[in-house]
């Protein structure tokens, strides 16, 4: 699927999951579950509970996505 079809949501981490997978709550009090995207894994970049996260959400399946960026 293109980039440019995925709807970019910022969201908080709230729980880690086994295998590399984040719980990430967004506005309106919805949660995501999330991966991290090749990009990010291939930096090692670290993502911790509480931490803000942009997550890219498929508009076929809103219940997943990947985590594109870690704010700071």
């Amino acid at each position: 699927m293109p980039k440019d079809d995925h709807v970019q949501m910022e969201g908080s981490v709230v729980e880690i999951n086994a295998g590399g997978n984040f719980r990430v709550e967004v506005a309106g009090g919805h949660k995501i579950l999330a991966q991290l995207a090749g990009r990010m894994r291939r930096n090692r970049i670290r993502v911790v509970l509480g931490d803000r996260v942009t997550v890219a959400v498929s508009p076929y399946d809103p219940t997943r996505g990947l985590i594109v960026f870690r704010s700071k």
